[in-house]
């Protein structure tokens, strides 16, 4: 009689050991993974399919037999499988083990994974895992280089940062020798943009005049790094030059203008030029595309009225007007670049107003720790544009 319970349940058991094996053949290669067993006794080596695939290897031609397996590796790493087997072979923790090898004439990476399979009398052979792991190491190299490019880039802008704000405090050395002239204070503040490469053409001027008077000056070079920093010395030492002629502040606008037309091509410039005489307290100044200076007196902060300029290398032939201010004692006059001002995240406006806001409680006898507090009243160092503050205060009613 025929069992066919019997036979249905044998079928079953076949179909399930079926799919288990098309579930691990698949799983194998979804981790481009395969295992391998090496009999001891009998030499006998079996390698399942993703081995072969692994080691680019004809199914027919066999595995490779252990004792040949250095043979097919990178000379290099031979050694490195001397020792997995020999660790293998000694206790009963899996060891394993990354080596090389050359498919198609590609390197690749693999890690193989080692353990004994043991009976009653001992060893009887190692059963092992492979895996082929070349796209992880690939990755992990690209990332190592990508971190050493990344690092390298910052060692550069870290050492041009450095070199510009060198370059800056060699042409823009602190004004000392105002510093000490009778009933007048003045300050100045460099604030650098926090982007090595955004560090631009900010500049200052605070020079005593052969005949008594001040000279002081602010401006802005277009661009940013070192040609724009080159072109700002040009500018500013023309004007320490021009400015012993003792001619005024409109007259010396003019001159710049033409030297940026002819000399400096592809330059604009703006700037404000005035001349503070100590024994009137007048400031006669004159400005090219620049924002005007804000007065600080008795608690109130204003824009003064700004006279007719026209950017420096803009056009030829348009003369630029004068302006005078009388100013008194304790008053704060403050010039400034539109780095303090402008932001990307906000309307030059809006910074103004912070600025106006700011400013009525600068005091004219602590210029120095009142424009640090300025500075940081109005949002601190601009990420994308450096800024120069110049602070001159009126003493004698501080």
């Amino acid at each position: 009689m025929v069992d066919v319970a019997g036979a249905a349940e044998l079928v079953g058991h076949e179909s399930d050991a079926e799919l288990l094996a098309v579930r691990l053949a698949h799983a194998q290669r979804l981790g481009n993974m395969g295992w391998t067993e090496w009999n001891l006794c009998t030499g006998e080596t079996i390698w399942s399919d993703q081995v072969y695939a692994i080691f680019g290897r004809d199914p027919d031609r066999g595995p490779i037999p252990l004792p040949e397996l250095p043979r097919h590796v990178e000379p290099r790493d031979a050694r490195a499988i001397d020792r997995l087997v020999w660790d293998a072979l000694r206790g009963v923790e899996p060891v394993q083990a990354e080596f090389r090898i050359r498919r198609g004439g590609e390197l690749r990476d693999l890690r193989m994974v080692l353990e004994p399979l043991t009976a009653p009398g001992g060893h009887t052979g190692l059963h092992g895992v492979i895996q082929d792991i070349t796209g992880r190491r690939r990755a992990e190299r690209m990332m190592s280089e990508s971190r050493r490019q990344l690092l390298e880039a910052r060692e550069r802008a870290a050492e041009e940062r450095h070199v510009m704000l060198a370059l800056r405090e060699a042409i823009l050395p602190a004004p000392t020798g105002c510093l000490d002239l009778p009933d007048t204070a003045v300050a100045v503040r460099y604030v650098p943009a926090e982007k090595t490469a955004n560090l631009g053409g900010d500049w200052f001027e605070a020079a005593c005049a052969p005949d008594g008077r001040v000279m002081l000056a602010i401006g802005d070079v277009s661009g940013h790094g070192l040609p724009a920093i080159a072109r700002m010395a040009q500018l500013r030492h023309a004007l320490v030059g021009l400015s012993m002629t003792g001619e005024p502040p409109d007259r010396l606008l003019g001159w710049l203008n033409e030297l940026v037309l002819h000399q400096l091509r592809d330059t604009t410039a703006t700037a404000v030029i005035g001349h503070l005489d100590p024994r009137t307290r007048m400031f006669t100044w004159g400005q090219a595309g620049h924002l005007a200076p804000i007065l600080v007196r008795d608690g109130v902060a204003t824009r003064l009225r700004q006279p007719r300029g026209v950017l420096l290398g803009a056009t030829s032939g348009r003369a630029y007007e004068p302006a005078a201010t009388p100013l008194r004692a304790g008053d704060v006059l403050l010039l400034f670049t539109d780095g303090l001002v402008e932001r990307r995240t906000r309307d030059i406006d809006v910074g103004l107003d912070l600025l106006l806001a700011a400013a009525r409680d600068l005091p004219c006898g602590d210029l120095d720790a009142g424009l640090d507090r300025l500075v940081a009243a109005i949002g601190g160092p601009n990420p994308e544009d450096d800024a120069c503050v110049l602070g001159v205060g009126i003493l004698g009613g501080c």
